[in-house]
């Protein structure tokens, strides 16, 4: 079994962030290496060509999902080592992600920013978002891969119950 799940939905002006995070001892630009060099995140998430630069696109392929599909990401921003923004459109519609890296005393917090249109999808986003990090984590620390099943569907009543119309403040 996986820890408590730990994202939180925040009010925003176009709909609601769903945000995330880890905390990691290490270096922020190790932290932000595993999160943008495609050898790297080859381990937890999917491997990634082409030419990467903000306004660019890149294909990145979801190497755990069913049949690694490859999809087309848009770089909105990068600003290494602290905030790299992403975009993509499939058949589920469109995701604007968002990493934010800060550092303390040595430790690096990773925070995961989906910006939602709508709640609808956040009972299936959340676990998979926790389940993606979690995998990061262990990556990082060259342990054992999780389960999926330890996050979905066990996380989505969590999810599917978090407020709406709560300030972040």
């Amino acid at each position: 079994m996986t820890n408590p799940p730990t994202g939180r939905l925040f009010p925003n002006a176009d709909g609601h962030d769903l945000i995330l995070s880890r905390t990691f001892r290490a270096p922020i630009e190790d932290v932000w290496a595993s999160v943008t060099e495609s050898d790297r995140t080859a381990r937890w998430f999917g491997a990634w060509v082409g030419d990467a630069a903000p306004g660019r696109m890149i294909k990145m392929q979801m190497a755990y999902e069913d049949q690694a599909p490859w999809f087309d990401v848009r770089i909105d921003a990068c600003d290494p080592p602290r905030r790299l923004a992403l975009s993509t459109t499939d058949e589920s519609g469109n995701w604007r992600i968002e990493l934010l890296l800060s550092q303390t005393d040595g430790q690096t917090e990773l925070r995961l920013v989906h910006h939602l249109d709508s709640t609808d999808v956040v009972g299936e986003m959340g676990p998979g978002w926790e389940y993606y990090l979690d995998m990061l984590v262990a990556a990082r620390a060259d342990a054992s891969t999780p389960s999926f099943d330890d996050y979905y569907p066990v996380m989505k009543p969590y999810y599917d119950s978090l407020p709406t119309g709560t300030d972040p403040a």
